[in-house]
């Protein structure tokens, strides 16, 4: 029989539930499962669903999508999700994440407002990663623009490269708002990256959120540098399609999303095996 190559992705893809809204958390789940998706990262946010940890085991086990993340509760519209103390979520999404068994946390660096919480955020994550084996990946941010002027929302600073955390999570619609240099920023991170929202941007600055390849983010190239060295991390899925004009437009959004990432994954030398074809 003849041989043929075999792509093997190194890396899971999964669907964050923030790329199905408006649609529920319920309804990722059965999207992720129905175009094959290797499991989901779940977006706490007001949703009740998203926040009770037993409603999202019995998706889980109902679809058969393991949850591979919790993105913590961090955005504006979740001030009161989880409690109004910053660090009350994060203890949650720890807890969440053992009891689902997901290996990763994400988690936005704090708004400059929340001083507290800022000052104390570098050595907290590093002393709540010290007491589990779950991943607290702080994400990659962007500074909020308006016209031409600039305002630094988050502190210690939204480049989480400028501090020192055990885990990273890189964003590629943010280092497209950013307008920073994202494979830089890769190597920054070093082997401390565990994380990755794939998704594309144009510059804008609005955080856009872009199905990969229809923007000017090096997607491509970050996905085949990742399945270069190995990568064990999750790769998730974490685009907007809001603008959707029906459900079956959003599924062939998201499909493409899935593909494209797995395409790229797959195609990165000394990845190949031989099989009898």
């Amino acid at each position: 029989m003849s041989e043929r190559t075999v792509r093997v992705p190194v890396a899971k893809v999964a669907l964050s539930t923030a790329s199905v809204y408006p649609e529920s958390t319920a309804a990722a789940f059965e999207i992720a499962a129905r175009l094959g998706y290797d499991g989901v990262e779940v977006m706490v946010w007001t949703d009740p669903v998203s926040q009770d940890v037993e409603a999202l085991r019995r998706l889980s086990d109902f679809h058969g999508v393991p949850i591979l993340a919790v993105h913590a509760p961090c955005l504006l519209i979740t001030q009161r999700v989880w409690s109004t103390d910053p660090w009350a979520k994060l203890v949650r999404a720890r807890a969440a994440a053992e009891t689902l068994g997901a290996s990763t946390v994400v988690v936005h660096p704090p708004f400059r407002w929340q001083r507290s919480y800022a000052r104390e955020f570098e050595r907290g994550v590093w002393r709540m990663a010290e007491e589990t084996d779950v991943r607290f990946a702080v994400e990659n941010m962007y500074p909020w623009r308006y016209r031409d002027r600039e305002m630094l929302a988050y502190a210690p600073n939204w480049d989480p490269t400028e501090n020192d955390y055990r885990h990273f999570t890189i964003d590629l619609s943010h280092t497209a708002t950013a307008r920073t240099d994202t494979l830089a920023m890769v190597e920054r991170m070093g082997d401390r990256l565990g994380h990755v929202h794939i998704a594309d941007g144009l510059g804008s600055a609005k955080d856009e959120h872009l199905v990969p390849g229809r923007g000017s983010q090096p997607c491509a190239e970050l996905l085949e540098l990742l399945a270069a060295r190995g990568f064990d991390g999750h790769v998730v899925v974490e685009v907007n399609t809001r603008r959707a004009m029906s459900a079956a437009e959003r599924e062939e959004d998201l499909a493409e999303a899935l593909a494209y990432t797995r395409l790229h994954l797959a195609t990165a030398p000394g990845h190949l095996r031989r099989a009898d074809g």
